[in-house]
């Protein structure tokens, strides 16, 4: 794990802007398109705002979530609809998005639906994640239900998860694919996510998720 402390979140934000563009940039020099898996919430809203004006070659790049909520994408709660409002416009509306959700699938029918799709997007190129003060990424919470399946090494591509948190079901990406990102970056801010970081470092990932992650990664972080 390689640590980045910022100066402020603004700082934070051009930076890790510039660094994913760039890793996307030296993926495209080798391969036909680019994976980019990336996270809801609000915490990358900003940053997606700033790459969404960079140049680059967007018709090759594959933006896929590392998780969703399983509702429509015209629900407020939708991951997918964050991503189209603030990553996938300007320059970047060329992008091809990979979305999860099935109208009328359970989760679980869903996920079997979408996982044979995702194997060409394997491994994923450039990874964004950020994390919960409960040491989650992605929809890996600790105790949820569904945990122990989607941390196994031969997990399906995408998994059924239920929370025990939240109201919600979801589906996420499993921890061997976010551990295979060829470039992984995690993105936190504040003093109790920090702190959480280095709870998880450790403890196991069925009490800690995002220590699955951490071996590859490179975490921002900010107060």
């Amino acid at each position: 794990m390689k640590f980045i402390e910022y100066a402020d979140q603004e700082m934070l934000v051009m930076d890790v802007a510039n660094i994913l563009a760039g890793a996307l940039r030296e993926t495209l020099t080798m391969h036909d398109h680019a994976t980019f898996a990336v996270p809801g919430g609000t915490t990358p809203a900003p940053i997606f705002d700033m790459m969404s004006a960079v140049d680059l070659d967007w018709n090759r790049v594959h933006v896929m979530l590392t998780d969703e909520r399983w509702v429509d994408e015209d629900n407020t709660h939708s991951n997918a609809r964050l991503v189209k409002r603030h990553l996938l416009t300007g320059k970047a509306t060329a992008a091809t998005f990979i979305p999860y959700f099935r109208p009328g699938k359970s989760p679980a029918e869903g996920c079997e639906e979408v996982a044979g799709t995702l194997t060409g997007e394997m491994p994923i190129s450039v990874l964004m994640l950020g994390m919960g003060t409960d040491m989650h990424t992605a929809s890996l919470f600790p105790g949820g239900d569904g945990l122990e399946a989607a941390l196994a090494a031969d997990a399906p591509l995408l998994c059924p998860v239920h929370p025990k948190t939240q109201d919600m079901a979801r589906v996420t990406l499993p921890a061997h694919a976010l551990k295979g990102a060829m470039s992984s970056h995690l993105v936190i801010f504040g003093n109790e996510k920090r702190d959480a970081l280095e709870r998880a470092q450790s403890l196991p990932p069925e009490e800690a998720p995002i220590a699955a992650v951490l071996g590859n990664a490179t975490v921002h972080w900010a107060a």
